[in-house]
This record gives structure tokens, C-alpha cells and sequence, in this order.
């Protein structure tokens, strides 16, 4: 350590934020804070995270929009965690070839398999462009006025920047509640093949069991590649001509691994967090997330039914019942984390010493009011709980449904005057007719249950009463069986009177105008709710003025940093890192808990491989989007990829608890054991280690 430890206690006390709390952006990272990662054994120059050519966040990518990921060769391969390459590896999965069960390996560049709808993001540049449009008035616009200005803005920067390389995009996000703007510049690849993917045994060991928990053996990773043109080794669309992607830098791994207090640093897309969030909106999380369990409970219990049945099934369900009861889950662990540390109360404290700070200063009086903001979110107290409940039964939860707004909302049709029509295209190979259709059933008796005022309930349950006696599966059967919507290839004419008969197509009208009234409703207060929640962002930086601040997670690239370190629960102490018997004892209890259950030849695999490291815990700041991030150590080379956080830190998306919050990454050492291992991937192997 260069620094004592007086000086490092001396800075950790100016801070407003633990130590190892954080979400920073690059591109201005305080000096304040890269002095506290020297502090924890960081080593590297600070050009090196952002500026210098071989900058670690060259290597660093966003993974089609909602994962990250690393690129780890100089042939363009691409590390993410399973479960963010699950739908690719789903969609190439068959019966006859089912990838998820089996795992899959390419051999060579010919066997990579590509992927529609994927990209991988590399950001080029960032900066701040608050003051061009703080300039034109932007405080005093609605929301949807806002939108259009940044809007405007941005497509004007981006024809200047697209004007010096047509290969860039860019992207204006708000920060710190909006009070700040900073522009992004980003260079998308768009041909990405599957090159590597772990068994599903593997790949999310432990499954619902374990997710959110430690312990945790989970191999959570899948391997792609980017390929680029072949000419300029830039992007392009894919095509069997493409080459391999050769970027600036790559990230090094590291089999060396880590100890208790070694030094780590996350670096990612986290999605979204609200920690500069009031006690108000805090209250409103709670009664979400508390009704998003209900609804999702009673609709994965359908679908777990359905996949338990069917391969066929589970193959088509398996990635839409992951990405639901991950956020049932958290949901439920978060509301578990307010309740426990009395977050509400907490941040009802801050708000008591911000009020006297503004009484002191003059401050911000007449602009933040806390009674007025406690008033306006007390006004859609009643509209939040009808939409979570709205959202949740009707918005991607079955194809019919969706396919009902679909005609109301975005459906272009062919063709012109009496002979306009749309056509469904079959995708059943995304949805099975059966357990759809219960779904639909469920959802519908489970919102009729749970909203009671008249005012929120669609007119199609009149429907439901007078021709299906109520009987909400009927009805859902009766539309499965007729609507013309669930007629795949049939031609659907929407200027005849008989498509506005159609049950299916009235009930998405009602979906599309209950809808909109929500909307209307929520419009009367969520401008003001916005513009005090901005005000109060603004209050505590200004009160706290001179301190690094980082802003809400919002997509964009950030840096977390802290060690490899275990968490005390009830005086018991975690364990930094799982080795291979752990697992193996797992596997003992696979004949009364189904997601420890793995092949024969990984029992064997595991059993023999002595005290191999598996997963690991730091200190790290990650949140939802942070699934795939590179864990890199105090020399910027890769140890881990970031998969999950532990079940007592899933307040963080609104409290980060540096006590109990927890990163949980796997290990690149049983990353790679499995590919040499399992996989016989020496070709990669090979690759990686050049």
C-alpha cells in the first residue's frame, strides 16, 4: 500500500458513499477515487482504465442491450455469463440438438453460429453537454417535450459524428435525475456467433434454488465471437463472407487468481438503480415489487407445470422463466432488505437534515417541497398498484395478448383500401399453444381478484361474464380457438367490420385504452413527482458539494471497484470463495433438489478436480445489466465474470450496505477448466492464452 492508512480513513470519512460503493463513470473518474483504489491495491496507471490506447474499457462491451461482456482475443471472442447468451443458445436448440441440455462447442470458425437481433456495443468516447441543454430551457418542458428535444439534439450529433465515421452512433442519457446530460458515442458490431456454451446443469447450477444465495458453484458463462467486414474490420450486417473482429485491446486472463483482500474492479452496463430515490418513491418500490411476486408466482407456476411435462415445452419456456423469476426473486429480496435495515425510515433521517440544511442556507425553499412531493405520490398511490398489476398480467405475458396490441398499437398493414391485411407469421417455435393459453386464463382471474375498483376493469370481462359465466379460462380457451389473431398465415383484413368483432381484437382495444387512461392518470402527477425528485438529487449534491458523487446506473459504462471479501450474517461468516467439494456435496442432495442435478461425466468432472476454485464475492457495486462484467485485479487482468449479488444486498438497487453487499462472480479458472476440461476447446483455449 502506498498510502497510509490515516490518509486513506482521512479520505474514506469525506466521502458521502462507503468506500466501496459506487457506479462511476470513466471518462471523469474523480481523482479522489482513484486515489482510493491505489489504496486498495490498484496498480495501474490512470490512463490506463480510460485514455491510453490499451485502456482496460476498450475491451469492455455491452452486450445487446441488457447484459455486458469482455473481449478476451485478438480474434475478437467475447466472454458473457450463460444466462445473458441463454436465448441464442436457446434459439438454436431443437429436440433432436438441444444446446441448453447438452452444451455446445465450435470446432472451428465454420461451425460458430450466428445470431439475428445481437450486437455487441464498444463506447468510444463520452462527454458532458449539460450546458448546451440546460441553454434551451429543458427544465421547463414536459416529458414528452423533453424527449423530443434530446431527441432533436442527439440526431444532430450524431450526424456530426457519423459525418467523421459512419461506423458510430451516439446517445444522449440523463444524469443524476437529470440534472446532468452526457453524451455517449458507441461503435455496434452486429455479427455475433455463438462459439461456446456450458451444459445448462452447469450454466445455472442451482438454479431458482440458489439464485440470489450463497454459496454459489454456478459456471455462469458462454462464449461468442464478433465478425466484422472483411475489408475494414469495422462493422457489418452478417454475412458468411465476415471474418473475425481484430479490436485495439483485449483483456488478459488470469490464472493466478485472487485472496481474501486482493484488490477487484468491475466494469459493466448496470441498468438501472435509484438510490438518490425519496422515502415516497421508496414506498411506492415496496408495494411494485410486492405485487410483481404475486403475479409472476401465480404465472410460473403454469409454466413450470408445462416445462416439467415437455422438453419440447421447457425448450421454448426456459429462457422466459428465467428472466421472470429472477425479478420475482429480487423482488422479493429487496422488499426483505427494506424491511430489515428500516431503509424507508433511514432515508426519511436524510430527508429531516436536508430540510434543515435548506431552513440554514435559503437554499432550494420554494423550489423543493416535501409535503407537496409526499401529496403528489399519495394521488397515484392507487394508479401505481392497478398499473404494476395491469402490466404485469397483460403486458408479455402470453403471445395472444400481445398479439392484440399489436393490431391496435405498431401493425402496419399491406396492401391499400379494401385490400389492407396483416399476416401473423408462425413463431410457434416461441410459445407452446397450450400453455399459453392457461396463462392467458390465469392472468385474467388473478388481476379480476386482485383490482377490485370497477373503474380499472377492462369492458372485455363483461364478456367474460355474460357469455363464459365468469369463467375466465373459457374465455381465454374460446380465443385461443377462434380469434383470427392466433390464425397463423391467415390474412387479417382490419377495415372489415368483422375484425372489430373478433373477441381477441376487442380485448387488445380495451388492453390498448385502459392503457391509455393509466397514462392519463399518472401524467396529472408524474411531472411534478419528477421535478421534485430532480430537486432533490440536486439539494444533496449541493449540500454535500466538493464530494464525488456518482449518478444512478443508467446503461452506461461504469466502474466499480473494492476487494475479495467475505460478509457476516448472524455472526456466521460467508467464505470469499467456493472450491469443488462444495459442489460435489451440492450433487449429493440432486434426488431432492432437481437444479443441483448434473451429468454423470460433471459429477466426475467436479469430483476429481481437487480444491478448484469456483465462485468468488467482493465487495463490487453491480446491479441488473452488470451480468456478464469482467472482475478484473489491481493489473487489469481478467479473474471473474460477475453474475449475481447475494440475497441480503438486494436493496442495493436503492441502498447499497458495503456490510452485507455482496458481488458473486465465477472464477475464470473453472471457466477455463471446463472448456479444456468438458469442452476440449484447445483451439480457444489456445486463443485466449496467446
Amino acid at each position: 500500500m502506498k498510502k497510509t492508512v490515516f490518509s486513506l480513513l482521512s479520505l474514506l470519512a469525506m466521502l458521502p458513499c462507503h468506500a466501496d460503493e459506487g457506479m462511476w463513470t470513466l471518462y471523469n473518474l474523480p481523482n479522489a477515487v482513484y486515489e482510493l483504489m491505489k489504496g486498495y491495491g490498484y496498480e495501474m496507471p490512470y490512463d490506463k482504465l480510460y485514455n491510453a490506447d490499451d485502456a482496460i474499457m476498450k475491451s469492455v462491451v455491452n452486450f445487446s442491450g441488457y447484459c455486458s461482456g469482455v473481449v478476451v482475443s485478438s480474434d475478437g471472442l467475447v466472454f458473457t455469463n450463460h444466462h445473458c447468451g441463454f436465448e441464442a443458445i436457446r434459439s438454436h436448440s431443437t429436440v433432436e440438438h438441444d444446446y441448453m441440455l447438452n452444451g455446445f462447442c465450435a470446432n472451428s470458425f465454420e461451425e460458430e453460429l450466428p445470431n439475428e437481433d445481437m450486437f455487441v456495443a464498444f463506447m468510444v468516447d463520452q462527454k458532458d453537454v449539460t450546458d448546451e441543454i440546460l441553454a434551451l430551457g429543458i427544465q421547463q418542458l414536459s416529458r414528452e417535450k423533453k424527449a423530443e428535444l434530446i431527441d432533436s439534439i442527439e440526431n444532430a450529433m450524431s450526424k456530426e459524428v457519423k459525418a467523421k465515421d459512419s461506423t458510430l452512433r451516439l446517445e444522449i442519457n440523463a444524469f443524476y435525475e437529470g440534472n446532468r446530460y452526457f453524451a455517449t458515442t458507441y461503435r455496434d458490431f452486429r455479427d455475433l456467433r455463438l462459439v461456446f456454451a456450458i451444459p445448462k446443469s452447469m450454466g445455472k447450477f442451482g438454479g431458482e434454488t440458489d439464485n440470489w444465495m450463497w454459496p454459489r458453484q454456478t459456471c455462469d458463462f458462454s462464449v461468442f465471437r464478433i465478425y466484422a467486414d472483411p475489408k475494414t474490420n469495422g462493422p457489418a450486417d452478417y454475412s458468411k463472407d465476415n471474418v473475425p473482429y481484430h479490436p485495439e485491446h483485449w483483456a488478459r486472463v488470469s490464472e493466478e487468481g485472487y485472496k481474501d483482500g486482493s484488490f477487484s474492479m468491475t466494469m459493466g452496463y448496470p441498468g438501472s438503480t435509484s438510490r438518490y430515490l425519496s422515502s415516497y418513491g421508496i414506498g411506492e418500490r415496496y408495494r411494485d415489487n410486492a405485487i410483481r411476486a404475486q403475479v409472476r408466482g401465480v404465472k410460473q407456476e403454469v409454466m413450470k407445470r408445462h416445462m416439467d411435462a415437455s422438453e419440447a415445452v421447457r425448450i421454448k419456456y426456459d429462457s422466459k422463466y428465467a428472466r421472470s423469476s429472477n425479478y420475482w426473486k429480487n423482488s422479493l429480496g429487496m422488499n426483505k432488505c427494506i424491511d430489515s435495515i428500516g431503509l424507508i425510515r433511514q432515508k426519511e433521517d436524510f430527508e429531516a437534515r436536508l430540510r434543515q440544511w435548506m431552513k440554514e442556507t435559503g437554499q432550494f425553499e420554494g423550489q423543493l417541497d416535501f409535503d407537496k412531493m409526499k401529496s403528489l405520490y399519495e394521488q397515484r398511490a392507487k394508479l401505481s398498484d392497478v398499473e404494476m398489476y395491469f402490466l404485469e398480467s397483460f403486458w408479455g405475458t402470453n403471445e395472444l395478448a400481445d398479439r392484440a396490441r399489436f393490431v391496435h398499437n405498431g401493425m402496419h398493414p399491406k396492401g391499400h383500401g379494401k385490400r389492407q391485411h396483416y399476416v401473423f407469421k408462425d413463431n410457434t417455435e416461441t410459445f407452446d399453444y397450450d400453455t399459453d393459453r392457461e396463462i392467458l386464463g390465469v392472468m385474467l382471474k388473478n388481476y379480476r381478484e386482485n383490482v377490485t375498483d370497477q373503474r380499472y376493469i377492462p369492458d372485455f370481462y363483461k364478456t367474460i361474464d355474460e357469455r363464459f359465466g365468469g369463467d375466465c379460462q373459457k374465455y381465454a380457451d374460446y380465443l385461443y380457438k377462434n380469434s383470427v389473431l392466433m390464425k397463423t398465415g391467415k390474412r387479417i383484413y382490419t377495415n372489415k367490420k368483422k375484425f372489430y368483432k373478433d373477441l381477441g381484437v376487442q380485448m387488445g382495444l380495451d388492453i390498448s385504452e385502459m392503457l391509455s387512461d393509466l397514462k392519463a392518470g399518472f401524467d396529472k402527477v408524474r411531472e411534478g413527482i419528477l421535478a421534485q425528485e430532480r430537486l432533490l438529487c440536486a439539494a444533496k449534491l449541493r449540500m454535500e458539494e466538493g464530494l464525488p458523487h456518482y449518478s444512478d446506473a443508467n446503461f452506461t459504462m461504469r466502474l466499480s471497484y473494492g476487494q475479495v471479501k467475505q460478509y457476516n450474517l448472524g455472526g456466521r461468516p460467508s467464505g470469499y470463495q467456493t472450491t469443488a467439494p462444495s459442489m460435489v456435496e451440492k450433487i449429493k442432495m440432486a434426488g431432492s433438489i432437481e437444479d443441483y442435478k448434473v451429468e454423470p461425466e460433471m459429477v466426475d468432472l467436479i469430483a476429481g478436480a481437487g480444491q478448484l476454485p469456483l465462485c468468488f464475492l467482493t465487495t463490487n457495486d453491480i446491479t441488473g445489466g452488470n451480468s456478464g462484467s469482467p472482475m478484473f485485479d489491481a493489473q487489469n487482468r481478467l479473474i471473474g465474470l460477475a453474475f449475481d449479488g447475494n440475497w441480503d444486498s438486494l436493496s442495493s438497487d436503492i441502498f447499497f450496505d458495503s456490510d452485507l453487499a455482496r458481488c458473486i462472480g465465477v472464477d475464470m479458472r473453472y471457466v477455463l477448466f471446463m472448456m479444456d476440461r468438458w469442452g476440449h476447446a484447445d483451439r480457444l483455449l489456445e486463443e485466449i492464452r496467446r
